[in-house]
């Protein structure tokens, strides 16, 4: 865990479930006032529940607990565990349930994607890290031969205020939806708008929240992406579970490869998902013309959402850059101007990549065989498809 001090902002970046939920459960447990938690899965087994325990033991005291799940990310709660939440005061609500003939409509494809956690106003926590184990994952029997590679934030100081605003408002349209908008028609509009945000590079000691949503946020992990790669110097490293970049983030890394800058993408090598992972494949070879250097990631999963750009900007969250987190789901990344920092993220990347992963080498694949090439050029029409059939423009 790195500590750093940026203005009046304290940022700390937190490696694993491991790190994660040692301080979220520490944090919890000195709560007065208010825990909010959202996240896409939430796994009861082993470290998932010291998690839960802490809650309960909040709400128990008479802290409020509120708790958002995805409906697909988190399909069913275990029944014995939904009643001791119950019981002890947690309340629960579920984003978009993954229920009903409507479902296949590319319309409910919208998800809860974003980890965010804040507790008092005080401290809150932003990164890519699902409440789930380290050693486990629904795609595996047993334990994981190494941990699941992720990464979180915890922060403290002003940008806190911004995360419990972000999470009330989704509260309140959950509610508002449950209540069939019957009693409080406008606030439940102002929850659906959101809050506005200033999107720029930030200076030295400077973070920000930056949210992506399908109201006033649509374009703004992306964007802010860009504009950091479109400034780089020296030197990018985005460490991506899920690559499936829009054209102009492809050509930002293409650029700035060409004018000199040292781009290295750490992807998914061990995949959880074939489509996706055969999909990225089919833009390895523009990338790789101009320079870019991939690495694909074995020794356990890559789930991390992450990139460093000149050892001092860094961003940290649940977007991948994909479609789907995108252009669809709730997403939200802190962004940050603090070299210690960029260069403790940027030391974790660069021996994942030295000692558990495998550099693409161009001419093996520009050599691959008819049916390889074949598979990626399917698995990227499918996805574009599947873009194509939400109406909106990749």
């Amino acid at each position: 865990m790195t500590h750093a001090r940026a203005h009046s902002h304290q940022l700390r970046l937190l490696t694993g479930g491991v790190d994660l939920f040692a301080a979220m459960v520490e944090a919890v447990d000195a709560a007065q006032h208010e825990v909010r938690l959202e996240t896409y899965i939430f796994s009861f087994a082993g470290s998932g529940a010291d998690v839960a325990q802490a809650l309960m033991r909040a709400a128990q005291r008479g802290v409020q607990v509120c708790v958002v799940v995805d409906g697909v990310g988190t399909s069913e709660l275990p029944a014995q565990w939904a009643q001791q939440l119950a019981q002890a005061g947690v309340q629960i609500r579920v984003f978009v349930p993954a229920v009903g003939i409507g479902f296949w409509l590319p319309s409910r494809w919208r998800r809860l994607h974003r980890k965010l956690c804040v507790v008092d106003n005080v401290v809150a926590f932003c990164g890519g890290i699902n409440i789930v184990d380290d050693y486990l994952d629904p795609h595996v029997h047993g334990l994981l031969k190494a941990p699941r590679l992720d990464y979180a934030v915890s922060l403290r100081g002003p940008l806190v205020s911004a995360v419990p605003a972000t999470m009330a408002q989704l509260w309140s349209r959950i509610e508002a939806v449950r209540e069939l908008r019957s009693q409080d028609l406008g606030g439940a509009l102002d929850a659906l708008r959101g809050a506005k945000q200033s999107l720029h590079l930030p200076a030295r000691g400077e973070a920000q929240l930056v949210l992506r949503d399908n109201v006033r946020h649509r374009t703004h992990i992306e964007r802010t992406y860009r504009k950091a790669i479109g400034a780089a110097r020296h030197d990018i490293i985005v460490a991506n579970a899920y690559f499936f970049p829009g054209l102009r983030l492809r050509r930002a890394l293409v650029m700035a490869a060409r004018r000199g800058v040292r781009v290295r993408l750490l992807l998914q090598g061990q995949y959880e998902y074939f489509l996706p992972y055969r999909a990225a494949r089919q833009l390895y070879g523009q990338l790789m013309a101009a320079g870019v250097e991939i690495y694909e990631y074995h020794a356990s999963y890559l789930h991390a959402k992450v990139a460093v750009v000149d050892g001092k900007w860094l961003t940290v969250g649940s977007s991948n850059l994909d479609p789907f987190s995108l252009l669809l789901a709730r997403e939200a990344n802190v962004v940050a101007h603090d070299p210690e920092m960029a260069q403790a993220l940027q030391a974790g990347l660069l021996d994942a990549m030295a000692h558990g992963s495998t550099r693409v080498d161009p001419l093996a694949y520009l050599g691959r065989g008819w049916w390889q090439r074949a598979v990626d050029a399917l698995a990227s029409a499918v996805l574009r498809l599947g873009v194509f059939l939400t109406g909106k423009r990749y």
